[in-house]
């Protein structure tokens, strides 16, 4: 998120059960923040990422991703890219539902070639939401102010 897809300052993994109810949480947290020193500088973006390695399992992916738009400007999800025959279909979603995908090879963990399918699209999140699951994850947010 921030190398690949330059939308994020910072990132921090997160995943399990940090925020402890059933909605889930992302595997991986970041932010688009603007230095002080820039002249203009848009409000801080929340970027979030449902990672899974497990192709059986595509469904509750996209499930979970849908979830965290409640709390995140931007949502990506991150898929191997030998689910051949749900890759478009997943895509497809994605793009109806404005999450990004991102596809990568799970066999080689040194170098997975991530590749960017579609980009996420900005959307306004529930700013209740953002204010209640940070206070779930303190210590973890420091790392991203």
């Amino acid at each position: 998120m921030v190398n690949d897809l330059e939308e994020c300052t910072k990132a921090i993994p997160l995943g399990g059960s940090k925020f402890g109810d059933k909605w889930g949480t992302p595997d991986v947290l970041g932010v688009l923040k603007f230095s002080e020193a820039e002249s203009f500088r848009p409000p801080l973006e929340i970027i979030s990422a449902e990672i899974k390695t497990d192709t059986t399992q595509l469904i509750t992916a996209f499930g979970q991703a849908c979830c965290y738009k409640i709390f995140s400007h931007k949502v990506y999800l991150v898929i191997p890219n030998d689910a051949e025959k749900d890759i478009k279909r997943i895509e497809s979603l994605c793009l109806k539902f404005g999450i990004g995908l991102v596809l990568f090879n799970k066999l080689d963990k040194n170098n997975p070639a991530f590749e960017i399918r579609t980009r996420a699209v900005k959307s306004e999140p529930d700013y209740f939401y953002i204010n209640e699951y940070i206070k779930k994850i303190k210590e973890e947010i420091k790392e991203l102010f």
